[in-house]
């Protein structure tokens, strides 16, 4: 039986910037998703009187087809993502850590996704007429079309939160809902 080697190779520095990379490039397509690119944004708040928490209400003017690109563009980062897991997983040079390690972040990946699905699905349900969501673990945006000029209001905002909430446990600060006009 051969002995580890506590001497890092070339291949372990090459998966290390590999995975730095992927990493980062994950979370610019989440920051850029999640501002929605070039889509200006304003706050909005309506019926004061409602309590929906910390979350924020902010309002945007956008292209018909937002909630197609944004599902392709958030699906494409995943699939990226969870290709270059899979190659480390099914690495020859891989350490048994680091293919454990790779199998959790698919994991976690896998079961984000599943959860976003489910929130739009339900926030569709409530009445809003398209929705997208955006889950990291400790943050969550939630994109919402609803067909109204005035804006979202703040009882829809809190019915989206409860959506959000029975689904995923996330600081109140770290929720953002936006409007669609």
């Amino acid at each position: 039986m051969k002995k580890p080697s506590l001497i890092i190779g070339k291949k372990q520095i090459l998966l290390a910037g590999m995975t730095l990379v992927l990493g980062l490039a994950i979370y610019i397509n989440y920051a850029y998703s999640a501002t929605g690119g070039k889509i200006k944004t304003t706050d909005v708040v309506k019926n004061q009187s409602v309590n929906y928490g910390e979350s924020q209400l902010v309002s945007k003017d956008a292209d018909e087809d937002y909630f197609a690109k944004a599902r392709l563009e958030r699906t494409t980062s995943r699939d990226e993502a969870v290709q270059t897991l899979k190659s480390i997983i099914g690495g020859g040079d891989a350490t048994e850590e680091e293919r454990k390690t790779a199998s959790q972040q698919a994991q976690t990946m896998t079961g984000l996704m599943e959860t976003e699905n489910k929130i739009e699905s339900l926030v569709k349900a409530a009445g809003f007429k398209d929705c997208v969501v955006y889950l990291d673990g400790n943050n969550a945006n939630i994109v919402v079309k609803t067909g109204n000029k005035d804006g979202l209001m703040a009882s829809e905002a809190a019915k989206i939160k409860d959506i959000l909430l029975s689904e995923v446990s996330v600081a109140n600060e770290n929720i953002r809902i936006f409007d669609v006009a």
